[in-house]
């Protein structure tokens, strides 16, 4: 009878360690990617692909912290920056292109190697 409780410890620990952060999940070949779903909508705002799990959810703290202000939770509430401009009157395409400029420097800061052309 407990071998079924033990099977969703499993599972659910699998889950945990799978995705390490919010709003962020891991392609098979890799990659991580990040989105987060429009408020009172059913669509999402794709975030990007990334390099490393950290990056995505850098992406994903700056869309939502723009989406819902400094409330909002984050994987990384004390690394969030001052950010200029309205938060609630951005359009899907400006919260996107701000959250790729994060999680494309936080990708480029783990990753020097990549900005090298030999």
């Amino acid at each position: 009878m407990d071998g079924g409780g033990s099977g969703a410890a499993r599972v659910s620990s699998r889950r945990r360690s799978d995705k390490p952060y919010k709003g962020i999940r891991m392609r098979k070949w890799g990659k991580w990617v990040a989105e987060i779903r429009e408020p009172n909508k059913r669509s999402r705002i794709w975030l990007g692909s990334y390099s490393t799990a950290v990056a995505a959810a850098r992406a994903y703290d700056t869309a939502v912290y723009y989406l819902r202000g400094p409330t909002a939770k984050l994987n990384f509430p004390d690394q969030i920056a001052a950010v200029g401009g309205a938060l609630n009157d951005l359009s899907a395409a400006s919260i996107r292109k701000k959250a790729a400029e994060v999680g494309a420097r936080v990708d480029a800061a783990a990753n020097p190697q990549s900005l090298k052309q030999s």
